[in-house]
């Protein structure tokens, strides 16, 4: 938690200054992207500032490593990458992997090539690293009403995949992305990985207060978490929830989920 929470206030300070992102949307280029399942974000459109950039990769890296979430070799290669100028060309090889998978997975494309640094603790590190900038640009995209026929189960923004989920009060599941904070609305019991939507191959379990609930999937055996907002007093929120749900965590893995 403590580790959850340093990561959270470093996203916090550089968020704050990061200017809002210019780039062309309307209906058209939102079906467009929407048809062929790619996200509306470009690498290119993201608004990095290079010392940003390289100070918050390297503060996260930092902190992963105080908890032990960074190897020492790991730490070293990260620190050396925040003063080299292939940075950004790294990063973003990282951001894009997501919409190549996704698009060779609908016959768009060949499979991608393992991105340079392709291992969970670099992509752990990217993911923080990166979200203040991402979470930035899903501001722009979270009021448009367009979204809510986005029927995807990855980010319309980024790419990414669903890290957690809100339960509304009209009873809808949306889904939230683990990369950039965007919530869009999705099939209640379909599963956002695999897509199984055999209601009997899905196991779902809350927490005695029924606050949160976890759905996980009994054909690809991975799982989400959710927060149940029907009740609640107050919005969900996303870090903070994931944070308090860790227990949840140890026991959809002890059930033998990942």
């Amino acid at each position: 938690m403590d580790l959850h929470l340093e990561l959270l206030e470093v996203q916090r300070r550089v968020q704050g200054r990061i200017p809002l992102p210019s780039f062309e949307l309307n209906a058209a280029i939102f079906a467009r992207h929407q048809a062929d399942a790619t996200p509306l974000l470009r690498f290119e459109d993201i608004p990095l500032e290079l010392s940003d950039l390289r100070l918050v990769v390297r503060q996260m890296a930092d902190i992963l490593r105080r908890f032990g979430a960074l190897e020492e070799k790991e730490y070293q290669q990260v620190q050396a990458l925040g003063r080299d100028a292939s940075l950004t060309a790294v990063l973003g090889d990282w951001y894009r992997a997501p919409a190549l998978r996704h698009a060779a997975a609908v016959g768009h494309g060949p499979a991608p090539a393992a991105p340079l640094h392709d291992t969970g603790a670099f992509d752990q590190l990217f993911t923080v690293a990166m979200r203040p900038f991402l979470s930035r640009c899903a501001e722009v995209i979270q009021q448009r009403p367009e979204l809510a026929s986005w029927p995807h189960p990855h980010c319309a923004v980024c790419g990414g995949e669903p890290d957690f989920a809100v339960i509304t009060s009209a009873a809808e599941r949306h889904l939230i992305c683990g990369r950039c904070a965007l919530r869009w609305k999705f099939e209640p019991l379909t599963c956002p990985y695999c897509r199984n939507s055999d209601r009997t191959q899905v196991t779902s379990f809350a927490t005695p207060d029924g606050q949160y609930r976890v759905y996980a999937c009994d054909v690809c055996t991975r799982y989400l978490k959710a927060y149940d907002g029907r009740r609640a007093a107050r919005p969900v929120m996303p870090v903070v929830d994931g944070v308090a749900t860790l227990p949840l965590d140890a026991a959809a893995i002890q059930r033998g989920y990942s």
